[in-house]
């Protein structure tokens, strides 16, 4: 009887309560009240379930189990069962019924309301005052533009070394390369080609930005970084190395093979031949690593912690381990017998990448350094951003949710919004899957495209894997300062879905308003950067 008195006293109430009843204990109706405000957030947001649903939650009506994806491979053949708890969920990531359970992922936008305004700190914005570059068509930048709007291709048949016995026997190599007067005979003859790359257009773009070796022994260089990436790194150095070591044992190894292959000499080469003691590493996010290096290389100098910075990205690939491994992954072109037309991204009849080679280099720098010393400033980085797929090691989400999230992160970055963009370099590399699941990912931050501009620079140079990025920066960059936007080249079948121009052929006038440059690597990571015209 006792027991029955206090269920009835204290737990009926509680229970059986409605705002109405003024009885009910202040607490519990503020509870009830915050529990509803959550269901009602919680049933308006359409989000993803947390870590990709590490990976991509599968929850069953009937318990709140979330399933995971174990890999074998490259495949996805089976799944597991864990406990799951939504209290330990952010709300954001929650795509709810009434029932307050994760369901599909969804590829959205995010629901920014209003783009945050554009940065107007002159210590903060991010100016573009030198371009430098190492390409097949050459290492002087209008030259390398001109080609671009001509629609040339630069594709050829590999020659470097006897490809005769390999599946695919062309690419974007460079031919003529010229180190003179940026490394000295010794270290040339030494060096692997990613490092003389990036030394050559590290340099380059220095000069472009008035800022020789005489101008900066005038500077603090402890406020100057340099940041170039490279997705293999030093990979003849390497092979030769291991090929010294298999043929003739280990004391045949160069001592420059580690120094060599490691992914960060290139920032510290440059480094060292200029003096430069500000912020310096390398970072490697396969074919993303440029536009890695721009995101990072603008955070140092809006953090203060650097007033300009050598940014970009290097490769030096094509060579037999660098063509054969990709023909392991059967990701290449096999178009022999028409290699100026085998790299044609968005068309029917593509079958896989062409690889390229070289090096693409800005000089970041703020706004109150470049004016301090009356630099040219050739146009802005207004921001970006970087996210991962958390997918596949190969082949891109086909919703396109981490690309289109990278995109909305970037422009939010930036304090633009969707509807000023008029132009995107795509990171288009010609693939299967790749191609479209991009352009998915773009429709959807990008409800209107009637006015967008979208071209593909690797249908003329092939994919620079880790200098990509820093290449087609420089592509888009010339688009803003031109006003021309060159063509994709061999569209000659597109696919239908892909409604954006895709400037086909031939070039086009085009005044660009903001443009960004997409990149994105095995592994999934996916990087967007912003630029415009400089405005005051």
């Amino acid at each position: 009887m006792l027991l029955l008195f206090y269920f009835n006293f204290f737990f009926l109430p509680i229970c059986s309560f409605s705002p109405s009843q003024s009885k009910v204990p202040s607490f519990t109706l503020k509870l009830n009240i915050q529990r509803e405000k959550r269901e009602k957030q919680m049933a308006s947001i359409a989000g993803t379930c947390p870590l990709g649903a590490l990976h991509r939650n599968s929850v069953s009506e009937n318990n709140r189990k979330n399933s995971v994806v174990h890999y074998e491979g490259l495949r996805l053949p089976q799944r597991t069962q864990m406990p799951f708890s939504l209290t330990t969920v952010p709300s954001h990531y929650i795509s709810a019924s009434s029932s307050s359970r994760c369901r599909t992922t969804k590829a959205m936008a995010s629901s920014t309301v209003a783009a945050p305004k554009r940065e107007k700190d002159p210590k903060k914005r991010v100016v573009i005052t030198g371009m430098g570059l190492v390409s097949v068509f050459g290492s002087d930048i209008d030259t390398f533009y001109n080609k671009l709007l001509e629609g040339e291709s630069g594709i050829s048949l590999i020659d470097r070394f006897d490809a005769s016995s390999f599946s695919v026997r062309f690419g974007g190599q460079i031919r003529d390369f010229s180190s003179e007067g940026y490394i000295d005979g010794k270290n040339d003859r030494r060096l692997d080609d990613c490092w003389r790359y990036c030394i050559v257009a590290g340099k380059r773009a220095l000069d472009d930005a008035n800022l020789g070796q005489q101008v900066l022994d005038t500077m603090d260089k402890t406020r100057i970084g340099v940041l170039v990436g490279t997705g293999m790194g030093g990979l003849t150095a390497f092979s030769s190395g291991v090929e010294a070591l298999i043929q003739k044992g280990y004391k045949k190894i160069t001592p420059f093979f580690i120094p060599y292959s490691i992914t960060n000499m290139g920032s510290a080469l440059l480094a060292i031949d200029t003096g430069l003691m500000g912020p310096n590493y390398s970072i490697s996010t396969a074919c993303a690593t440029a536009n890695y290096c721009f995101y990072a290389a603008a955070n140092h100098i809006r953090r203060g912690e650097a007033d300009i910075m050598v940014v970009g990205g290097t490769e030096a690939a094509i060579m037999p381990t660098g063509v054969g491994g990709f023909i392991a992954c059967r990701a290449l072109s096999q178009r022999n017998e028409d290699p100026k037309k085998a790299s044609r991204p968005w068309d029917k009849d593509r079958d896989g990448f062409v690889m390229g080679e070289g090096s693409g280099v800005l000089i970041m720098e703020s706004l109150e350094s470049a004016t301090k010393r009356g630099a040219t400033i050739i146009a802005e980085y207004l921001g970006g951003a970087i996210t991962c797929d958390a997918h596949h090691m190969t082949d891109p989400r086909s919703d396109g949710l981490g690309v289109s999230s990278c995109i909305t992160k970037s422009l939010e970055d930036a304090g633009v919004s969707p509807e000023e963009v008029n132009y995107v370099n795509a990171h288009a590399t010609s693939t299967l899957a790749g191609d479209l699941a991009e352009v998915n990912a773009i429709k959807k931050v990008f409800k209107d495209t009637s006015e967008l501009k979208m071209n593909a620079t690797k249908s003329m140079i092939g994919h620079g894997l880790g200098a990509a990025g820093g290449l087609e920066a420089i592509a888009t960059i010339k688009a803003i300062t031109t006003g021309w936007v060159h063509p994709t080249i061999n569209q000659d079948n597109l696919e239908p879905s892909v409604t954006i121009d895709t400037v086909p052929n031939v070039k086009k006038q085009h005044e660009v308003n903001v443009g960004i440059s997409n990149s994105f690597g095995f592994g999934g990571h996916n990087s967007v950067v912003v630029f415009a015209p400089f405005r005051p």
